[in-house]
């Protein structure tokens, strides 16, 4: 990333592993030396409500929110999410999202609509949108929880922080009996770009 502070913003609802993604990041940008701030936001998460999590890292990083119009990456489990949280991508920014639809209860209800269009809101915001259907890929795999393990493979290819480190990283943050299942999501995920 050409700007000093590197800001990524992760989405997605209640129990895809939104705050562990955000984690694995921050420690391998600790690890290879940033500064390194994170925060997030878990509303209604244990009822599939919206998760949100700002990973920012660089030389120096006085605050863990990043405003609208300055993340480096939006990386979103769920395709509406990706949509809510456009605002935040910076002009030059990247959009990495699972096309998985999670429709809440709100929309099960009648009372609202899951959002129409969301790849033509995502195309118009980023020159280059990367679109997976993660969900697929993770239950061939044998475990649909792969969703954020195969992104995070995605995107570090993007980012400028060692393989090495981010193999290191996941296979310590996964549950051990899942670690070489995590690895088999991670190396799918950096074969997409």
């Amino acid at each position: 990333m050409e700007n000093s502070i590197v800001n990524i913003i992760i989405v997605g609802t209640g129990g895809q592993g939104v705050i562990l993604a955000s984690e694995i990041i921050c420690d391998i940008a600790l690890e290879c030396g940033f500064d390194t701030k994170k925060s997030e936001i878990h509303g209604m998460a244990q009822r599939g409500g919206m998760v949100s999590s700002h990973v920012r890292y660089g030389k120096q990083v006085s605050s863990p929110i990043m405003i609208k119009g300055t993340a480096d990456i939006l990386l979103s489990f769920e395709l509406a999410e990706a949509a809510r949280w456009i605002p935040y991508l910076k002009k030059e920014g990247r959009v990495v999202t699972s096309t998985q639809k999670i429709v809440p209860p709100i929309v099960s209800t009648g009372i609202a609509k899951y959002p129409e269009h969301v790849n033509d809101v995502l195309n118009e915001h980023s020159s280059n949108p990367i679109m997976v259907d993660a969900l697929s890929i993770a239950t061939e795999l044998g475990n649909p929880r792969l969703v954020n393990t195969i992104l995070l493979g995605i995107i570090s290819n993007m980012l400028d922080l060692p393989e090495d480190s981010w193999r290191s990283v996941v296979s310590r943050r996964v549950p051990p009996k899942f670690k070489d299942l995590n690895m088999k999501a991670f190396d799918k995920g950096r074969l997409i770009s």
